[in-house]
Order: structure tokens, then C-alpha cells, then sequence
């Protein structure tokens, strides 16, 4: 087939080859009941009609360029727009997993000095990036800890985890063959020595602790908790979800942990919710080094390599080495900050906290702590008398504007609100939120029926939770008033 010249009218001896392929159709491959014999009736529309559809779209849904994300536990912040150029590069986005090591020193060199930093940050000896959450981080770790157990012949059995422990600690225990047992918070809402010693033997393996906790406080006794669990040959696993209250301030080897992990995408820049890309490196003690995941990257003469020689390895805990998109973005993130930097990020995270905890306990419940770290737990139980709940409180506040703070966890707080403001908001943003708080407390006592159809103002309305997990239907929506 000859293409005609646009221009000149003529012929081009330039031509689209015949296909060689045999035609067929399509009855032929296809029995006629799996065939569409009508039109699909698909829309025709123009391009500026598909992208307002989508910007309208995208104008209804809540995200961190639009407001603040006060989640707590998840650390919800801004990203710098810059880390998302980064790994977008073609050298990077278009890099195969199996290309030889030889063509890949420059992504070798980011994964290993990322590495180092990492382990710079938290005092720890040794590290692997294969994790790609901070759940399979978790049983990544704990996979270690049997392997270590397992390679001097103890059979420990069980996992202790406070009440403050973020939910994903006892399962992924359980995962990983333990027993697990809880261990009770004091009335400050942080873990005794004398509380850990009531359930100490010589069957426990470990103590998973998140520091600071859920509550948002710090765990002052770790480094005695730590002594006791060594005592008894067990460890210390810090959850290092909450690490943006620490970064640059202090050194997890220094309170005696022995394994971590990273949130790569809640403390390092990426993006974090909404089913997206995670990472959870797991950094140990260099007595445990011999018990990551093959293979480590390594440095020698003048190459930058994967480890495959590593005597107790637990195997490969991920395809290939990672989430390297996420890796690229915290290696910029931590290269643009600098350790100065990073240190400023745990501070004004911890000034934002406790800025917004001192405007707001005198109309929310505060059961535990006289201040915090990077976040917060109030109680709405004061409004039990006006029967309004936590979720009611929540769903009011995206009338006013804002994403709702984390409800009903930890378990040890009735009612709970969990608020983590991040360093990234300013004060005119910490401001609006908490006139937004304090307006809804007021609102609960005089005009509880306002919180209680609450939204009003958003594309959905006030849903049957239950209905609409078991009975999804994504074309609904109320229309808005003029």
C-alpha cells in the first residue's frame, strides 16, 4: 500500500508492507454466544469535554495539593514535586530489573549510598531495601529474628506488642510462626519495665515497639526495656512508622534496637495511601547481617554489586530488589535536606503536634500525656451526652474543608481522633483547622443534628458504612445545591 504525499500529490516509494499475517475472522476464533452483535454505544465526545470530565473528577476527590491530610499514624505529608521528576527520568523509570550489573552502577550506587544514610540515620550496622511495605517489613524482620533464633538452636515462640502497637505488628507476627501476647500501656500511656518483666521468659523473642507510639508519645523507658529483653536473649524490633519525630534527633542503636524498619513512603517523600507504591527497608545489628534477604549491595574494587553470598539468609523476600521508584525519591529527599535538614523536619513535625494539641484539649478529651511528638490522640467521649461519636466529628470536618484525622484508633482510646498536622502545614493551615475543631465542638453541644448528617457540602453525602462496603455502587452521587 503506496502513501500519498500530502504535499505533492504524488506517490512515495516509501510504503506500509503488506501483512504477511493470515486474516481471520473473527467467527473463526470465537464461538457466536461469546460475540457482541449490537453497537457498544461507547460516548463520542471531544478532547476538552474528556478533560474537564476528569478535572471535574478530580476537583471532587480530597488529596494533600488541596488541603491539609491530618491522618494520623501515616504521616500524610506533602512530597516535593521535584523527587516525582527524579524518578520519572527515562534512565530510571526505563531501567529492566534484569539488566546486567555492569549497565546499572549509577542505580546500584543510589540503592547502596540510600542504604548508608538509612543506616547513618538509626545507628543500625547493617540493611536490605527488598521490603516493599512497611507491613513486609515487619515480616521481613521477624523472618530474621526466627532465622537468628533458629541458627543457636532457641525455639522462641513469642512476640510481645504494647496495646499502642499499630495493627499490622500482630499479624505480621502470626505470619511469621509466633505467638503473639499484648503487653498493657501505663496510665502516661507508655510501656513499664515493670509492666514487660510481669510477661517476660525465656519463650519470648522479641518485643515489637513502636517509639514514638500511637499516642504519640515517647517511650522513655526503651533503653531499660531494652536491657531486660537482652537479659533473657530476646530483642528489640522498633516499628519506624513514627520516625519523622526522630530524624537527626536521635539513634535507634542507642536505645538498643536491634532490628527496625523504614516507611520509605511516609517519612521519605513519596506519596503515601491509596494503594501506592511502599517501601520498608529493615535495618539490624551487624551480629544479624547474615540473616537479610539475598542479595545486599555491595561495594568492592570500585564496583557496586548484589551480595549473593550471605550464610543464614532468610531467601528473597521480593522479586528483584525492591520498589526502586520509591527508593529513587528518598535518596533525593534525604540528599536535598541534608542531615541539618532532616533534623528541621522532626522539629517543626513536633512544634506543628503540639501546637495543635495545646489549642484543642480544652474542647476535646486528652487521656493520655501532657504533650506529644509528631501526633496526637484526643477523645471525643465529652460529646457522648449529645450523641455524637467520633465519626460524626469526622464527617463534619469535610464540610469545613478538611480531611478527617484518623478515628477510633488506637483501641486504648475511646472515641479517638489521631492527628498528625506533618511539618509541611503552615500556621495559617494549623489555624484553619483547629477554628474548624473548635467550631465543631461548639456545634456538637448547641446543634448536634448538624454533625450527625454530616456532609452536606461533598459530592457524597452521609452513607450506610456497612451497605456501602457490601453493596458498592460508584455511579451515585447527590447533586449539589446551586
Amino acid at each position: 500500500m503506496k502513501l500519498l504525499n500530502e504535499y505533492t500529490g504524488k506517490r512515495e516509494t516509501n510504503y506500509i508492507p503488506e501483512s504477511d499475517v493470515e486474516e481471520l475472522q473473527v467467527s473463526e476464533l470465537f464461538d457466536s454466544s461469546q460475540l457482541r452483535l449490537d453497537s457498544l454505544q461507547l460516548p463520542s465526545i471531544s478532547e476538552p469535554e474528556l478533560m474537564r470530565h476528569f478535572i471535574k473528577l478530580s476537583d471532587m476527590n480530597y488529596h494533600v495539593d488541596k488541603g491539609m491530610y491530618p491522618l494520623g499514624s501515616c504521616t500524610m505529608k506533602y512530597s516535593p514535586k521535584v523527587s516525582e521528576d527524579l524518578a520519572s527520568l527515562p534512565g530510571f523509570m526505563n531501567l529492566h530489573p534484569e539488566t546486567p550489573e555492569t549497565a546499572i552502577q549509577g542505580a546500584l550506587k543510589l540503592m547502596f549510598e540510600l542504604g548508608e544514610y538509612l543506616k547513618e540515620l538509626s545507628g543500625m550496622d547493617a540493611i536490605t531495601l527488598q521490603p516493599k511495605a512497611g507491613a513486609h517489613g515487619e515480616l521481613t524482620g521477624l523472618l530474621i529474628a526466627r532465622g537468628y533464633f533458629n541458627s543457636i538452636g532457641k525455639d522462641k515462640k513469642i512476640v510481645l506488642i504494647p496495646d499502642t502497637a499499630h495493627g499490622t505488628n500482630p499479624a505480621s507476627s502470626a505470619r511469621a510462626g509466633f505467638k503473639v501476647r499484648e503487653v498493657k500501656s501505663s496510665e502516661d500511656g507508655i510501656l513499664e519495665p515493670d509492666h514487660l518483666k510481669e510477661v517476660m521468659s525465656e519463650d519470648v523473642a522479641l518485643l515489637m515497639i513502636t517509639n514514638p507510639n500511637t499516642l504519640g508519645i515517647f517511650e522513655s523507658h526503651i533503653g531499660e526495656l531494652a536491657r531486660i529483653l537482652h537479659s533473657y536473649g530476646a530483642l528489640l524490633y522498633m516499628d519506624g512508622a513514627n520516625l519523622n519525630a526522630l530524624m537527626g534527633k536521635a539513634k535507634m542503636s542507642d536505645f538498643g534496637v536491634d532490628i527496625m524498619h523504614f516507611n520509605l513512603h511516609k517519612t521519605f517523600s513519596t506519596p503515601h495511601g491509596g494503594g501506592g507504591p511502599g517501601s520498608g527497608p529493615v535495618a539490624v545489628r551487624g551480629y544479624l547481617k547474615e540473616f537479610l534477604p539475598v542479595p545486599i549491595i555491595d561495594f568492592d574494587n570500585e564496583k557496586y554489586y548484589f551480595n549473593w553470598d550471605i550464610k543464614h539468609s532468610i531467601g528473597k523476600v521480593s522479586g528483584f530488589y525492591g520498589a526502586f521508584s520509591v527508593m529513587i525519591k528518598a535518596y533525593a529527599y534525604i540528599r536535598m535536606l541534608g542531615a541539618i535538614g532532616l533534623r528541621e523536619v522532626s522539629e517543626q513535625a513536633v512544634i506543628n503536634s503540639n501546637y495543635l494539641l495545646t489549642k484543642l484539649k480544652e474542647d476535646y478529651n486528652l487521656p493520655y500525656g501532657k504533650n506529644c511528638m509528631h501526633e496526637f490522640v484526643l477523645s471525643g467521649s465529652n460529646f457522648k451526652e449529645f450523641g455524637i461519636r467520633a465519626l460524626d466529628i469526622a464527617k463534619r470536618l469535610l464540610d469545613y474543608g478538611f480531611h478527617a484525622p484518623t478515628i477510633y484508633f488506637p483501641l486504648i482510646v475511646h472515641e479517638a481522633l489521631m492527628v498528625e498536622p506533618t511539618e509541611t502545614e503552615s500556621r495559617e493551615s494549623l489555624d484553619g483547622f483547629i477554628n474548624a475543631m473548635k467550631g465543631i465542638a461548639r456545634e456538637a453541644k448547641e446543634n448536634p443534628d448538624k454533625l450527625k448528617k454530616a456532609p452536606q457540602t461533598t459530592p457524597v453525602g452521609r452513607l450506610d458504612e456497612v451497605k456501602a462496603n457490601k453493596e458498592l455502587n460508584v455511579r451515585w452521587r447527590r447533586e449539589l445545591p446551586e
